[in-house]
């Protein structure tokens, strides 16, 4: 199978857009599926307008669209009134008015023959689980999201509401269905394409590739299970994508193999006789197999707050750690990455919570970090994910070293010698500094006199300190005055 190259983004022009939103067909599918949810209108992809807001009227979408906005965008949550949302507001108060939240499972790859054998098998995966009301979408771009409507699961999730446990949930079930489909689609890649030509074309060694006789497809292809966080936002059923011109289409899910994005061209799309998240065909607790499998699975995470086996043992340190003291792995993603953005986001913003930077640092390290990937992340990514671990009561560490799916996987595990002694990156940080400090601490003799050497390596160690905490209070100053 050849690699689908996608088309020149058609200009949108504002009367383009007004004639593709003014559909009926386009309206009554966007609509129905803004019911209870917050829904935001994107200028461009290159910014949301304010939050929250709601759709009730076609003529809504009508004037929105008017007024620069090119793309619709819904949570994956169903509120009581969405406009009671706010981001200040806590855990506790975010259950109160969540009445449900749908399953979203967004597949993200530069090759869209791949995300087409991943939609594929994801989707047989749901209806082996006995869940009939599985719909699929065209992401807009090289992707695919597949929904299941929250009509579909069980009231209770081992004991507890189920509507409370997002993103827990839609996590544990996007990790296990990973798991189920990972062999076969690895499987369906390299009978479509040799190992020389993937290489290539993903530009992977091989060694990253085959990891115990077989191929990785998570190494260059994803499903968007970091995001999967509170207020997170979905591309609606019709919308545009901007960055390709092509529409988020409803397809055939028994069809996705022959997907032709030329279906999806605006200007020329129809009505489709498939539904996004239909309700109407949803049974109760047609899902609880999958959950129930989901929760006994043992994945390589634990929990949302993706806890680690030695965390008593860590402490944040009372200055924040400079950047000189980095681990390899976090040195090598901070010189910008092709693929893997979202995954390291979700790693990146831990690791430094983690070394006691703030809030307002770790902003300003997230946007020099993401100016320099190619297809950089948007704005409002990088400021949702510090907004979540704001109102996450307890910091965590970043994932463990040895959690493949995220430094292995990715291609940014590149160990040096101190990296044998710990488990985790943030560990690495802090005993970086405790060496510089003390160097008898890296195996000299107890007692010793330190050499010219060790005494100016622990000078500039102090220095640097030092000024980093300096530039942190003068930048926050000069920012209040």
């Amino acid at each position: 199978m050849g690699c689908l190259k996608p088309m020149e983004p058609e200009k949108l022009t504002k009367e383009a857009l007004l004639k593709h939103y003014g559909q009926d067909f386009v309206q009554k599918a966007i609509l129905d599926n803004s019911v209870d949810k917050e829904v935001v209108g994107s200028y461009g992809g290159k910014g949301y307008a304010r939050r929250p807001d709601v759709l009730n009227y076609p003529a809504d979408i009508l004037e929105l669209v008017k007024n620069g906005i090119t793309s619709f965008h819904s949570s994956e949550e169903i509120w009581k009134n969405p406009l009671l949302l706010d981001p200040e507001m806590k855990k506790s108060e975010v259950e109160k008015i969540r009445k449900g939240w749908d399953l979203v499972l967004d597949i993200d790859c530069k090759w869209l023959e791949y995300s087409q054998m991943a939609a594929d098998l994801l989707y047989k995966a749901l209806k082996y689980q006995g869940i009939k009301a599985v719909s699929v979408k065209f992401s807009g771009n090289h992707g695919f999201h597949l929904g299941v409507p929250f009509e579909s699961f069980p009231e209770q999730i081992n004991g507890r509401d189920t509507r409370k446990m997002f993103p827990e949930a839609p996590r544990r079930v996007a990790e296990y269905l990973k798991h189920l489909i990972k062999k076969p689609l690895g499987k369906a890649i390299l009978e479509s394409e040799q190992i020389g030509t993937i290489i290539e074309k993903t530009g992977k060694p091989s060694e990253e590739l085959i990891q115990e006789g077989e191929l990785n497809p998570f190494v260059f292809l994803e499903i968007d299970t970091i995001l999967i966080s509170p207020r997170h936002l979905c591309r609606m059923v019709y919308s545009v994508n901007e960055k390709s011109g092509w529409i988020s289409i409803p397809v055939d899910p028994s069809k996705i193999l022959e997907f032709d994005t030329a279906t999806a061209k605006i200007g020329t799309i129809t009505s489709s006789s498939f539904d996004y998240l239909d309700r109407s065909v949803a049974e109760l607790g047609e899902a609880s197999k999958m959950f129930q499998q989901a929760f006994d699975f043992k994945p390589a995470i634990e929990d949302e707050e993706y806890k680690i086996t030695h965390e008593k043992e860590y402490s944040v340190p009372s200055t924040a750690v400079p950047e000189d003291f980095f681990p390899p792995c976090i040195k090598h993603a901070m010189q910008g990455m092709p693929d893997g953005k979202k995954r390291f986001l979700f790693i990146f913003v831990n690791f430094l919570v983690s070394l006691g930077w703030e809030y307002d640092q770790i902003d300003e390290m997230l946007k020099k970090w993401n100016a320099k990937n190619d297809d950089q992340l948007r704005e409002v990514m990088l400021k949702g994910q510090i907004r979540y671990h704001k109102q996450m009561k307890k910091k965590i560490l970043p994932p463990n070293c040895d959690n493949k799916m995220y430094y292995v996987d990715l291609g940014l595990c590149k160990p040096d010698g101190l990296c044998k002694k710990i488990k985790n990156p943030a560990q690495y940080s802090k005993l970086r500094v405790l060496i510089a400090n003390n160097p008898r601490e890296e195996g000299s003799t107890k007692g010793r006199k330190l050499t010219d050497e060790e005494k100016e390596q622990r000078r500039q160690t102090r220095e640097k300190h030092k000024k980093f905490k300096e530039d942190m209070l003068k930048k926050r100053e000069e920012e209040k005055s």
